[in-house]
């Protein structure tokens, strides 16, 4: 028997969602979304291995060569469901939309942080271990590129950091950095004065020396231990989602496979999806700095 269900998302809510994602998600904050297929996507690395050529008049002309990699972009499902009492189904509708809007809401912050913890580190958020759907797929995996961090020097790990892209022919458009790595840098003094007051007392500065910057708890990870992961996410990175989000009221059943029937215990159950796909289209472009293990 299938299970009845209405989709309660309008399209106005589904944005608000979108954009709420985008101010609480490092990698949404430092890159640009774009459209993802359903069915996923092939991004083409073309490399010009060599440099430009001048030929005189009638001279000769010499081969380049090209190098092309694909890179394949596949969305993944992010799910979260809640049991309710059955009152909801009797409430107003006002009331209703308050509970779905403070819903959708929550679910907004649980995707930021999710997409966070799975783009940088490959975890599923809800049980914090490798996450096979992820895979390698994830900055932790791919970036090789690494510096040392050492406290009290959070300045002199970013220069090293940075000067790896750079001599990976990258540029750097944006740095996400752990809280702890955002302290640090507050306490940076030359000749006794703060280099750095704009991150004193926890706060997150949106750019540094021209540079878009997020300062957020899912940067740094048991696992990987990044206190901050540099490189040119708006280039070098690519996401998006790509299904429309809906959200069900599930009125029979267990949908959470809790081995409680929603009519035997009076209750209703809520769930909203979210299809996002990512890829690291060139990982020398990112540099990571990490806590030594």
């Amino acid at each position: 028997m299938a299970t009845p269900r209405n989709n309660l998302f309008d399209p106005e809510l589904v944005k608000d969602l979108v954009t709420k994602v985008k101010g609480k998600s490092s990698i949404a904050n430092l890159s640009g979304q774009a459209p993802i297929p359903f069915n996923g996507l092939k991004e083409f690395i073309f490399t010009m291995d060599k440099e430009i050529d001048i030929v005189a008049e009638n001279g000769k002309k010499t081969e380049g060569g090209i190098s092309v990699e694909p890179v394949k972009i596949v969305p993944i499902k992010f799910e979260y469901g809640a049991r309710v009492s059955d009152e909801f189904l009797y409430a107003t509708e006002e009331e209703q939309i308050d509970i779905l809007t403070a819903f959708n809401n929550g679910f907004a912050t649980k995707v930021a942080t999710g997409f966070d913890m799975a783009a940088f580190h490959g975890i599923n958020p809800r049980t914090r271990s490798a996450s096979d759907v992820v895979g390698e797929n994830h900055f932790d995996g791919k970036v090789t590129q690494k510096v040392t961090y050492v406290k009290g020097t959070p300045d002199v790990n970013l220069d090293s950091a940075i000067a790896l892209v750079q001599g990976s022919d990258g540029d750097v458009s944006g740095m996400a950095f752990s809280t702890a790595f955002g302290a640090d840098m507050a306490t940076v003094k030359e000749n006794g004065v703060r280099q750095y007051p704009e991150f004193r007392f926890g706060a997150s500065p949106e750019n540094l020396g021209g540079m878009g910057v997020s300062v957020n708890k899912t940067v740094y990870n048991a696992t990987g231990k990044d206190h901050a992961i540099v490189g040119d996410f708006q280039n070098a990175f690519k996401w998006g989602v790509s299904k429309e989000i809906p959200m069900e009221i599930i009125k029979y059943g267990d949908p959470d496979n809790s081995g409680k029937d929603l009519k035997g215990y009076n209750q209703v159950y809520i769930r909203a999806e979210i299809y996002i796909g990512w890829g690291i289209l060139v990982p020398e472009y990112f540099a990571r700095v990490v806590e030594e293990q």
